[in-house]
């Protein structure tokens, strides 16, 4: 009996569940939407069962679909996996590595190191990404990063990721100086703070659980993208919340924010790159080369002010 189910329709259904529609899927994967929904119509007639419910403005996924998509992921992940494994060891040197940064980091360390890495001539394509707090373990738990730097606290149970700590990341509480927690006595309680709103940046994890910190039982929650966001709702005063040190004292310096000092403060955090461990031999040459470099890079250079 021929197998029913591909790689490339994984790949399909994958993206109209992550983009939310058959258009923006399309355009996300180069190809026109008629083609998608031929894939998706051909993959659910040969399979006897509708894989999206199609009535509402979103394409969402039916429980059959859902289950489908979460084994198939699997699958994408490990044929991606053995691709780029094969390619590197016909060569020596990997043909992409995806580098997940932290959205607490800059870009620009990361880019002054890959001017110098262009400049090897290992001919690898980089892919750049963007990941908000335990979304950095979850892109190397997926395989849509091989690298990620800014990996918070402990790595996922059981993962097998290697790890070089960049720093000890201190979070500090910050408010607006018109917020009305700004001219309370220090240091500020629990019952202080959870009557406002706090602020977070929502964790980009698509497979491991959302990590989240810093909120209070009971306590409004504004959610936004990323930590640059988070920073300019609190300038604004619409809301509350913990930001790195150095970003919350830049902001400090030019009269932005103040910091409060609270009665339970957040425990100081470890912060690491991340890649999966393998042994030097099975590792690529590009590969090598970026962790040593980037393992020199300290949290100062690269925590964004």
């Amino acid at each position: 009996m021929p197998i029913k189910l591909s790689l490339e329709a994984l790949e399909v259904i994958d993206a109209i569940d992550r983009k939310g529609s058959f258009a923006a899927a399309a355009e996300s994967l180069y190809r026109v939407p008629s083609a998608l929904t031929y894939t998706i119509r051909r993959l659910e007639e040969d399979l006897g069962l509708e894989l999206f419910d199609r009535s509402g403005h979103r394409a969402t996924l039916t429980e059959a679909g859902a289950e489908l998509l979460k084994e198939g992921r699997y699958l994408l992940d490990a044929a991606h996996t053995l691709e780029k494994r094969v390619q590197r060891i016909a060569t020596g040197v990997e043909t992409d590595i995806a580098i997940a940064v932290s959205d607490l980091f800059d870009f620009q360390p990361v880019l002054q190191i890959l001017q110098d890495f262009y400049q090897q001539g290992f001919g690898t394509r980089v892919k750049l990404l963007r990941e908000v707090y335990g979304g950095s373990w979850d892109a190397l738990q997926s395989g849509r990063a091989d690298i990620s730097i800014g990996a918070p606290g402990d790595a996922p149970p059981g993962s097998g990721f290697a790890t070089h700590l960049l720093g000890q990341l201190e979070f500090v509480f910050a408010v607006a100086p018109h917020h009305p927690l700004a001219a309370l006595a220090e240091p500020l309680s629990a019952s202080d703070i959870v009557q406002h709103r706090a602020v977070a940046a929502a964790d980009s994890s698509r497979n491991l659980p959302p990590r989240t910190s810093g909120i209070l039982s009971g306590q409004d929650i504004l959610t936004v993208p990323d930590m640059q966001t988070k920073l300019q709702a609190q300038i604004s005063g619409v809301a509350i919340g913990y930001l790195p040190r150095p970003l919350a004292q830049s902001a400090a310096a030019r009269g932005q924010l103040l910091v409060k000092q609270v009665s339970e403060p957040k425990p100081v955090a470890p912060t690491f790159i991340a890649w999966r461990q393998q042994r030097p031999a099975e590792m690529g040459k590009a590969m090598q080369w970026l962790l040593k470099e980037f393992s020199a890079l300290t949290l100062e250079q690269l925590l964004n002010k």
